[in-house]
């Protein structure tokens, strides 16, 4: 009539799953039935990660000659109780277990002070009853206050407690059972044998039952009651359908009639099977094919008094009907926990939990239970307690310095903004006011010998395409986006390659029309604006070809760079193809290589307006340049490649300005008497 026991075990790793402890302590007794009890748990607790601190096995009888060994148990219990690890203890035993603990409390702490004793949770099994006796009466309950039993089902019974208040033992004739509860219960004899007269004080008959605190007699009906209860019901039904059977002669048992008057208990057996019933607490009662009850356990929490009585409230259940892992149902809010808590839900584990930002690490040596808080490793975060590991934020955040969060990363790109930004800017609008003011120089002289030097237009389309390479320097310092990573880089190469080629384009203008004084010399026909343009259209439109294969096939975009820095997230240009940037800048290259060779071999021929050797100069200006840029700008991530890039560009720039126009700007404006072909015959 008792449930399976293995719901019970179900129900206390759930119970100790509910609560999260993970560190509990283990009294039994020590009999065949603990032992049973320790092999069936204890690899429940392990599989389901919850350890033993340790097992106490209680002894049933102490006798005198173990007194030594008593003392040595009742102190390893004190030293495990008082250790602040171990707050929830399993109890599995009987009703002496309780008198166990009890008399061992008693005399570590007579007066319940020490609250590092008091601040346990007691988890009682369905075996236990709360009952004391002799001595122990006057003994309180306080330190099992918020304990937590399993308890066989049960309802009240109508006139249960009505039938108590009504019994009591006749003086007139011995009633064995009701003499014998009385006189354990009120420490007192019916007996007249002059051998006990003495020992024990008269019963009185008035006394009732109710009148008993609680330790000793419980007025309500426990788990245990039910279902004695339950049984005779059970057994009442099935002598009814046994009468019915036999009196119509339909049933017959081991091949003889059924004789009720010589009836056997084992006859009973096959009406027990499968039998189901109401009782008259209104509750349906069914026995499966094996004859055990269909049913679970009550989860009670206990609440003492001063005057030594006890309540017990039902604040959960173990339904084994239900899915499984889902079988425990409990009310928390219904449970009260003993006052050194302070009403806080207790902590049992085997360390202090583990705060967020730090994981748990095995601690060598010791139960699986056990671990250290080790803080997060760089990078990674842990937001909830006692993980076992730490993960890293999303691609757009970063941790926080306690680890135990994430940061939106900021958003960076080199922009007009900021002071890297700005100076960037204003040398680029510097450098580009300057070449229009230089620009304007050479127009307003248009007609001074060293304006007409070198090709006039070749002089115009130099300029001009230093304006707007300075200028395309501006579309890098603007925020990446479809439109302005699709231009800037091709705008950059091209207008680059129209500079490089007009000084290539002077340089071979130079060396063709030394060659055409000579008498007799073939390059006359060259000498012209023909050559100087095809040069400088054919140099240029390479490089346009290769910039719209660049765009068709493979064209930069936006993008942002989630893993470069560790608390910002870049946006920047991909360039798409690596091969189509390096194949601008390295076509670029060549040019420059190609306009320092000649300029070079140039720089001494006897030519009054000879520009070789500003271009020499010029040329080796800006490959350096452009050979430093290469290293600074692979070395680097983010805004400081893209400043890189621009301070390559003006710097460039500045070297054919400055290298080629600027002497003949000083000249034109403040030694405007040297602008005459005689002037510069002569210095020649």
């Amino acid at each position: 009539m008792v449930p399976k026991e293995d719901h019970q075990y179900i129900g206390i790793i759930q119970l100790l799953h509910h609560f999260r402890w993970t560190w509990v302590g283990i009294f039994t007794m020590d009999n065949n039935n603990g032992e049973r009890f320790l092999q069936k748990v204890q690899p429940l607790l392990s599989q389901n990660g919850i350890c033993s601190s340790f097992i106490e096995r209680l002894s049933q009888l102490i006798h005198i000659e173990h007194l030594g060994e008593f003392y040595s148990i009742i102190s390893s219990i004190v030293i495990n109780l008082r250790n602040s690890n171990t707050t929830a203890f399993l109890v599995y035993g009987e009703s002496g277990t309780i008198m166990w603990l009890r008399g061992v409390m008693f005399a570590a702490d007579p007066e319940n002070k020490q609250t590092s004793l008091l601040r346990k949770v007691w988890i009682m099994t369905a075996q236990i009853d709360f009952v004391l006796s002799g001595f122990q009466v006057t003994w309180d309950l306080h330190m099992f206050h918020g304990a937590i039993s399993f308890s066989v089902h049960s309802r009240a019974v109508a006139g249960f407690k009505e039938f108590l208040q009504t019994i009591k033992p006749h003086s007139g004739c011995r009633d064995g059972f009701l003499h014998d509860v009385w006189e354990q219960s009120f420490d007192c004899s019916f007996s007249k044998s002059k051998l006990q007269e003495t020992s024990n004080r008269q019963c009185p008959v008035e006394k009732k039952l109710e009148d008993l605190p609680g330790p000793m007699f419980e007025v309500e009906m426990t788990g245990h009651s039910y279902s004695v209860y339950n049984a005779v019901y059970a057994v009442a039904h099935a002598l009814q359908t046994l009468f019915i059977s036999g009196s119509n002669k339909k049933k017959t048992m081991m091949c003889k009639k059924t004789d009720l008057p010589h009836l056997q208990p084992w006859q009973l057996h096959p009406f027990l099977h499968g039998i189901s019933f109401n009782n008259s607490a209104g509750e349906k009662v069914s026995l499966n094919e094996k004859g055990e009850v269909m049913g679970g356990f009550d989860i009670i929490n206990l609440i003492t008094f001063p005057n030594r009585s006890f309540q017990r409230v039902r604040v959960g259940k173990i339904d084994p009907s239900s899915p499984t892992g889902k079988e425990l149902f409990m009310d928390e809010d219904l449970i009260v926990w003993h006052p050194a808590f302070n009403q806080v839900l207790p902590i049992s584990l085997c360390n202090d939990h583990c705060s967020p930002g730090y994981w748990k690490k095995e601690a060598e040596g010791k139960q699986f239970c056990c671990y250290d808080c080790v803080p997060c490793p760089e990078g990674k975060i842990s937001t909830q307690r006692d993980v076992d590991d730490c993960f890293e934020c999303s691609e757009d955040h970063y941790p926080n310095k306690e680890k135990n969060g994430c940061i939106l990363k900021l958003l960076v790109f080199l922009t007009f903004e900021e002071t890297l930004g700005i100076g960037l800017a204003s040398a680029a609008l510097c450098f580009f006011f300057l070449t229009s003011w230089a620009l304007g120089t050479f127009i307003k002289y248009t007609d001074t010998p060293i304006v007409k030097a070198n090709n006039r237009s070749l002089t115009y389309a130099l300029l001009v395409s230093l304006q707007l390479c300075f200028l395309s320097s501006l579309l890098f310092l603007s925020q990446p986006g479809k439109v302005t990573c699709l231009l800037r880089q091709p705008t950059f190469g091209i207008t680059f390659s129209v500079a490089i080629s007009s000084v290539l384009a002077k340089t071979i203008t130079v060396v063709v029309a030394f060659m055409a004084t000579k008498p007799g010399s073939q390059m006359r026909k060259w000498v012209g604006k023909r050559l100087a343009f095809s040069i400088v259209l054919s140099c240029s439109l390479l490089q346009v070809c290769v910039c719209i294969l660049w765009l068709l096939t493979s064209p930069p975009f936006p993008e942002l760079d989630m893993k470069s820095g560790l608390q910002e997230m870049i946006l920047q240009c991909n360039e798409g193809s690596d091969f189509f940037f390096y194949c601008v800048l390295g076509y670029m290259g060549i040019l420059a290589i190609a306009s320092f060779t000649v300029a070079f071999l140039a720089r001494k021929l006897p030519d009054s307006f000879n520009e070789a050797k500003f271009i020499t100069f010029s040329m080796l200006a800006f490959c350096s340049v452009w050979i430093s840029f290469f290293p600074a700008y692979l070395s680097t991530k983010g805004k400081a490649m893209v400043a890189v890039e621009v301070f390559s560009i003006l710097a460039s720039g500045a070297a054919l300005l400055g290298c080629i126009f600027l002497p003949k700007c000083y000249i034109i404006v403040l030694r405007p008497e040297l602008n005459h072909r005689e002037q510069l015959i002569k210095r020649n």
